[in-house]
């Protein structure tokens, strides 16, 4: 099987960065060439190394590693399937249960089930895997834009809570992982890795330090930065925003050559310092910059080399492509990869592509892939209809990676090297065309969200239980709620919940706006892990707002359904909107507007280990 390129341990004379991003590029050519090949070996590999692994066993493959046993022995699983392995490894059952390798930690994934974050089992080598995927895309992006490894990224990076399962195991984000894994922090010499934030300042726990650190370090060599970028859309804003309110005192860091007293972190003062040095000419610069009225173009005034900003702003995140482009001054806002707690899927080779065109291509030696076709329902919403189980025949008709149709929609199902087995990944993708023989999928959405403001993930059910919980204040009113949707706006930083609610008042008992701020915050209470740390730990989710509309608004918007072809048979009032007429005209009619008074409850960790500590 074709393996990646290795980088070379430290910059020596003979370092080649030619030589290495040809071979690099080299590599994509035969993995994607050979496509079927490589996924036959890799199910190999994955199945022959844990044959004799419980879940395996119990389910009789018998030691079979081709595709056709496997495929009609093994079922097509989600996660509450193996939640109850998933369980007994966190609770210490150390045994080959998916795995023969030992389970190392687990990724907690932004995806809930039951109102908590999934946990990803993963092993130590699948940092190498990621590591690989992470090698391919500096290579790539050269090809569009040269000169790269002559200046310096400017990324925002950081680390999130993590916690221990009572087996001892820790739990946390694959992004977390990654960063204070070796892998990252003693990361071998490459000119394409070269960061203004130093590695001190990215594993801050604390979010302000590691910010305004990371800020800091990267106004002090705003010369050097040829990209910049965050890994979401949302995440860069938010450090947009952040210089918008701390410029003063980071000018004043500049001009005096210290650092302000608020950040602590001994380890972060140290490496800050070994780059921070007395500039008054810069700081005047930044000043006269983020004074002026307008920030339109602010990326391109203080960074002027930036060449491209490099977010994810498919799916969800697109809604932030307006504002990127106004701070940008319309810079290409380039996608990269494409990667979950997981498993790491694949590469865009296309980069400077327009957002709504981007596709990334599958490297076949990440995982073995198969593919769920997926059906759209006709009507307002467009929604994707996908079987919730499957039967024995379906199970067995899974595409493989080669046999996609260009245009067909597929939900994506993962075998992985550390214990996922015919995964249900939950994001649907559409076939935009080949590399070679592997195909490039554009990300269409993650299955059944309707709401998202960062990595939060809230659907449909959840929403419904949490509004559900809320109304009970409005009983004593004499008040019940007649209709609702929701919307996420983002034209506040940070984003922020919105509820429309039409109320049926049966008496004239005014209801005070303590009651409906209970209403936001006892939502807020009922909605996931990761909604409430965005909320509380991350600040990355402003308060959740109630907007109470006039009687008969959801009526006119059903009129306004039908009058762009909505069939009144059909119609159902849907849960989250995101039409801008629709969220005009539900804005136009509202009469009174509440806010959450108060953060939700959130602590690092399941609810569940809390009660066995």
């Amino acid at each position: 099987m074709p393996e990646a390129p290795k980088n070379t341990l430290k910059p020596t004379t003979d370092y080649n960065l030619e030589l290495k991003n040809k071979k690099t590029l080299q590599f994509i050519e035969d993995v994607t060439s050979n496509a079927d090949e490589v996924q036959k070996k890799v199910l190999e590999e994955i199945l022959s190394r844990n044959a004799h692994v419980e879940y395996l066993q119990t389910r009789g493959l018998n030691g079979h590693t081709d595709r056709e046993t496997f495929k009609k022995t093994m079922p097509v699983i989600t996660y509450e399937d193996i939640q109850p392995h998933i369980d007994r490894i966190a609770n210490g059952d150390t045994s080959p249960i998916l795995s023969s390798n030992p389970i190392s930690e687990f990724l907690t994934s932004s995806g809930t089930s039951g109102g908590e974050r999934k946990l990803m089992p993963t092993i130590e080598e699948e940092l190498g895997r990621r590591s690989l995927l992470y090698s391919l895309l500096m290579p790539v992006m050269s090809q569009f834009v040269p000169g790269l490894d002559k200046g310096k990224g400017m990324y925002f990076l950081f680390i999130k809570s993590e916690a221990k399962t009572p087996g001892g195991l820790v739990a946390r984000p694959v992004l977390t992982s990654y960063y204070k894994s070796t892998h990252f922090k003693d990361r071998p010499y490459d000119p394409y890795t070269n960061y203004t934030s130093p590695n001190e300042t990215i594993l801050c726990p604390d979010s302000y330090q590691s910010m305004y650190s990371q800020m800091l370090c990267g106004l002090c060599q705003h010369k050097e930065v040829l990209r910049v970028g965050a890994v979401f859309a949302s995440g860069f804003i938010r450090a947009i925003k952040f210089l918008e309110k701390h410029w003063r005192l980071l000018c004043n860091d500049i001009r005096t050559g210290t650092i302000d007293s608020q950040i602590t972190d001994q380890s972060v003062r140290e490496a800050v310092m070994k780059i921070l040095k007395p500039d008054p000419k810069l700081a005047d610069f930044i000043e006269a910059e983020c004074s002026k009225d307008s920030w339109q173009g602010i990326i391109t005034r203080l960074w002027p080399n930036t060449k491209y900003v490099d977010v994810i702003v498919t799916g969800t995140m697109s809604q932030y492509i307006p504002t990127l482009d106004y701070y940008s001054n319309g810079l290409p806002l380039v996608c990269t990869m494409y990667a979950s707690s997981e498993c790491y899927f694949g590469v865009n080779l296309n980069p400077l592509c327009k957002p709504s065109e981007v596709s990334y291509t599958l490297v076949p030696t990440m995982a073995y892939f198969e593919f769920l076709p997926v059906q759209r329902n006709n009507g307002v919403t467009s929604s994707i209809s996908v079987p919730k189980t499957l039967n024995e025949k379906e199970q067995q008709e899974l595409i493989d990676l080669v046999d996609v149709k260009l245009g067909q929609e597929y939900e994506l199902v993962v075998t992985t090297y550390s214990g996922l087995y015919r995964y249900r990944v939950g994001d649907v993708l559409r076939v935009a065309g080949f590399k070679n023989n592997a195909p490039q999928f554009n990300f269409i959405c993650r299955k059944n969200v309707v709401l998202c403001i960062d990595s939060d993930k809230t659907d449909e059910v959840e929403l419904q239980n949490a509004v559900k919980n809320a109304v009970n204040h409005l009983l004593p009113f004499g008040a019940t709620l007649a209709e609702y949707t929701s919307y996420a706006d983002t034209t506040t930083i940070p984003g922020h919940y919105v509820l429309y609610w039409e109320l049926s008042l049966n008496r004239n008992t005014p209801i005070p706006p303590s009651v409906f701020e209970d209403c936001c915050l006892t939502i807020e209470e009922s909605l996931n892990s990761v909604y409430r740390q965005g909320r509380v730990c991350d600040k990355s989710i402003g308060p959740l707002e109630i907007k109470v509309v006039e009687p008969g608004t959801f009526d006119k918007l059903m009129d306004y359904a039908i009058s762009l072809g909505a069939s009144i048979n059909q119609y159902k009032t849907p849960r989250c909107v995101k039409f801008a007429p629709i969220v005009e005209l539900l804005n136009s009619r509202a009469v009174s507007s509440y806010f959450s008074p108060k953060s939700p409850k959130w602590f690092p960790g399941h609810k569940q280990w809390s009660n066995n500590n």
